[in-house]
């Protein structure tokens, strides 16, 4: 099973180890496309026109700093990236505190797609940074578009033969979308919230805690050792943790996508 989440905002203050080494990074036939990006962001971020820096990357007034780190990101200490990304999917995934057996699954199954990187594993070690997928950078345009040229090969090699839960939010999953055979293998996955009204059930898509029930879902899975090798294995693994999944319809060779229903947030 492959697992793609979104990455977070906030990052790690800082790195503790050695400096980047983009060689060493998973998915390496994303080298060159992730040192042209790199570049391009360093540059972008060292050139002194910090209002056109802080624009492309959406940096407001008080985080002039962000810019001052991204410039120094080919010297700057790294962390492996399950360290660096620190928002609310990751605090309730909360990896650290996994059982080994959850932990070794987690950087066999995890990718976190990114701005930068294109999507890397839990384990590769990178520099925290700031690059939104919305960014545009000089030479390169529109991140979004350049990582939709980029990772199709990549992304579709580490699906292998297994199912796909895609967790991504819907800026990141745009940069790969899962075509014919590996479609039909791809669960997206949209949280509800339901409470009542006026004794009537209402349903609502929530957002920030989205993040949240998607982090507790990838933990109970990695945490039951659920290795499903089909979409309907998956699925039946979520209702064995006790998810509420409700199944969409969904077009041939398009992901299916699935509504998981929570009362409480």
């Amino acid at each position: 099973m492959l697992i793609l989440l979104p990455p977070s905002e906030g990052k790690a203050d800082a790195g503790t180890g050695r400096r980047l080494d983009l060689a060493g990074l998973s998915l390496p036939e994303l080298t060159g496309a992730r040192e042209e990006v790199l570049t391009a962001l360093v540059a972008l971020s060292a050139d002194g026109d910090e209002g056109a820096a802080q624009a492309a990357l959406g940096i407001s007034e008080g985080q002039r700093g962000e810019l001052r780190r991204n410039a120094r990101l080919r010297v700057a200490a790294t962390a492996p990236a399950g360290r660096v990304y620190t928002g609310v999917l990751y605090e309730a995934l909360d990896l650290a505190s996994l059982p080994a057996p959850a932990q070794r699954a987690a950087r066999r199954s995890v990718l976190i797609s990114s701005g930068l990187w294109g999507a890397v594993r839990l384990t590769d070690r990178i520099p925290p940074y700031r690059c939104p997928i919305g960014a545009r950078l000089p030479g390169l345009g529109a991140l979004s578009a350049y990582w939709r040229r980029a990772l199709a090969p990549a992304m579709a090699a580490a699906a292998g033969d297994g199912p796909v839960l895609d967790l991504r939010s819907g800026a990141y999953a745009a940069t790969w979308a899962p075509r014919g055979e590996v479609a039909d293998r791809t669960v997206t996955v949209r949280v509800l919230h339901e409470r009542e009204v006026d004794g009537v059930p209402v349903r609502s898509v929530v957002s920030h805690f989205n993040k949240a029930t998607k982090g507790r879902l990838v933990r109970d899975l990695l945490t039951a050792g659920a290795r499903p090798r089909t979409v309907g294995g998956l699925l039946t693994a979520l209702r064995d943790l006790k998810y509420p999944v409700l199944e969409q319809p969904a077009p041939p060779g398009r992901p299916r996508q699935v509504d998981v229903i929570v009362t409480e947030l």
